[in-house]
């Protein structure tokens, strides 16, 4: 039943409070706002007390069942063996290129399946959607073409701005908001194959806490949450870093959660500043160099980051025993250029138009 204005604007009065909401609660909430019953004042300023206030597991729970039960269309890959994902949530100090998605090209050229769940660029210069899409793979498509990608090339992304993904109310959300929400967590979690495998970066070292106790409670098996520091400490960011410590919670096979840290050092590699990370100047000239990246003509602190990334990836499906090992594999993976080969396989499978795909990622080759 929906709730009244009066009886929505009590639950926020609540959070304002700092009272906590069970995962019931929660997941009412966002029924309405995914059914957009309450008025966008409304619907603003509960996401606005929730993150003020600092959300729980059960909140982010709550949310993400609502997400995940009533606006997200389901796919199931037939695939033999596990699905895995690598997301960050955004909404970090350290502005890089699209780290992840280098990272997981990588890891499907080790036959990683990948199946991915990204969002259009809301506060950065350009998201994951974004660049894949300039590059030539069709990330407006149906859902279940990513899945036949998932099949045939071994990764696919769900756009989830899209309403062929999300045909309720997600994409309407992400685009109207510009801070940090529950949704960084919980929307990017409705994927809709449900990997149960996962590399998740946070934005903030608390949920290193959370996030490892949430995949558990959806129903991950295995999964590395990880924050990344800069040189000083002062800085983080969603991603394994190369400039300085991550911090890694560690989701295993028992349900246990193990917490540790590394420096680049311990893995052989070289330090980078937070300027060789920065995205190019626009989406064309950070196509272009990704496909350097994975063409093994760069090699510099993008491709270390990268692969470092990748490794995480590789070490989490134990294809490699540790992280230096999963490393130094994704640095032999880029170095045969087997990682743009694979890039070119899933624009011929995740598209409506390959040829066209094609083309568009060969005029970034030269």
């Amino acid at each position: 039943m929906a709730k009244g204005n009066s009886e929505f604007g009590a639950v926020i009065t609540r959070l304002i409070q700092k009272e906590n909401l069970s995962r019931e609660e929660c997941r009412e909430m966002f029924q309405e706002i995914m059914g957009n019953t309450q008025t966008d004042m409304h619907q603003g300023a509960f996401l606005a007390a929730l993150a003020a206030k600092g959300e729980t597991v059960d909140e982010i729970a709550g949310a993400w069942e609502a997400i995940y039960l009533l606006d997200t269309i389901k796919v199931k890959p037939k695939r033999q063996t596990p699905l895995v994902e690598n997301c960050g949530t955004g909404m970090d100090a350290l502005k890089t290129f699209n780290i992840s998605t280098a990272a997981a090209i990588i890891a499907a050229a080790a036959q990683v399946v990948m199946a991915k769940h990204g969002a259009r660029a809301i506060t950065s210069s350009c998201g994951t959607v974004d660049i894949l899409e300039a590059l030539g793979v069709d990330v407006e498509c149906a859902p279940e073409i990513v899945g036949k990608s998932i099949e045939r090339a071994g990764i696919g992304i769900f756009n989830g701005m899209s309403s062929k993904v999300h045909p309720m109310a997600l994409g309407r959300i992400l685009s109207q908001i510009s801070f940090g929400t529950v949704l960084n967590i919980a929307a990017s979690l409705a994927n809709p194959a449900l990997p149960s495998y996962g590399v998740r970066g946070v934005n903030f070292p608390e949920l290193l806490q959370h996030a490892p106790v949430i995949m558990r409670e959806i129903g991950y098996c295995k999964a590395l949450v990880v924050h990344g520091l800069s040189g000083d400490g002062a800085c983080g960011m969603d991603e394994a870093s190369t400039l300085g410590e991550t911090l890694v919670a560690e989701l295993q096979e028992d349900g246990s959660i193990r917490h540790y840290s590394f420096l680049p050092e311990d893995l052989g590699i070289r330090r980078a500043s937070p300027q060789d990370l920065k995205p190019g100047k626009d989406l064309n000239e950070e196509a272009r160099r990704m496909v350097q990246l994975l063409n093994g003509e760069e090699n510099g602190a993008r491709r270390d980051i990268a692969c470092l990334n990748a490794g995480l990836i590789l070490y989490l499906m134990e294809i490699s025993g540790t992280i230096k090992e999963g490393y130094y594999s994704s640095l032999e993976i880029v170095c045969s250029g087997k990682a743009l080969q694979k890039l070119e396989e899933w624009i011929r499978e995740q598209n409506v138009d390959p040829e066209a795909g094609v083309a568009r990622l060969k005029s970034f080759m030269n």
